[in-house]
């Protein structure tokens, strides 16, 4: 974990209440896919827990939707404005496990952390699958930015006004070799069910610290309990104790 001052670049809508903001500063501490960073505004008592969508040596990419007070605090920020941030927090997904087709299942606002992963899934030679679900066309983000990487996207909406209508269990592919996972906690709890492999599910929790001081976000699962911000947000399949 580091605390740093990021400047930002960038704070773009994407959707209706989506947007991207892209923050230039010292990212040397984050280091797999899937962490998330913990930011302080102004007149907020605790950060706002938020994924990493991409990330280089020198700039950090965060996509949010807007949903309170923090997030319209955030939405209102313009370019050269800059905000405390604590970065490399979580444990973020394990890459060894993925084989030779992985596949990527991001629902709403938990499509971003599924970004850089599949980036780094395609650099290492991986045939790489997606599955983005929203529940209509308008909340639609990066199904271009995906397909700009290389890999196999396919788009879920509840109402069927774009790709395959449903939920993202119902564009499962036949064959896969590994599964990754963020979204609303009903979703996860389809794609367990529903999947075949072994997988790994990044879960979201309401967070006091954010760095596992606080023990507010524990959760049990089959080899005790775990904190979301520290020993998660990922956590394997294997460990989640779902009985139905």
């Amino acid at each position: 974990m580091k605390q740093s001052i990021f400047t930002i670049i960038e704070n773009t809508p994407l959707t209706r209440d989506v947007m991207r903001m892209v923050l230039e500063g010292d990212t040397s501490a984050i280091t797999a896919s899937g962490q998330f960073v913990n930011i302080q505004l102004e007149g907020q008592f605790l950060r706002r827990p938020i994924s990493v969508c991409d990330y280089d040596d020198q700039a950090l990419t965060i996509i949010y939707k807007v949903v309170g007070k923090g997030t319209a605090q955030m939405q209102a920020m313009v370019p050269g404005e800059q905000l405390d941030i604590l970065t490399g927090l979580g444990n973020g997904y394990d890459l060894s496990c993925a084989g030779d087709h992985p596949l990527l299942i991001g629902g709403g606002v938990g499509v971003p952390p599924m970004y850089n992963l599949a980036k780094k899934l395609v650099k290492m030679g991986e045939k790489v699958s997606v599955i983005l679900g929203f529940n209509t066309k308008s909340e639609i983000f990066y199904e271009e930015e995906f397909k700009a990487l290389g890999c196999d996207v396919t788009v879920t909406t509840v109402d069927g006004s774009h790709g395959v209508k449903g939920f993202v269990t119902n564009a499962l592919p036949d064959t896969y070799s590994h599964f990754y996972t963020c979204g609303p906690e009903p979703m996860l709890k389809a794609v367990y069910k529903a999947t075949t492999t072994s997988g790994q599910m990044s879960f979201e929790e309401r967070m006091g610290c954010g760095f596992g001081a606080c023990m507010g976000c524990s959760c049990k699962t089959l080899t005790g309990y775990k904190r979301i911000c520290k020993e998660g947000p990922v956590m394997r399949k294997e460990e989640i104790a779902w009985n139905n």
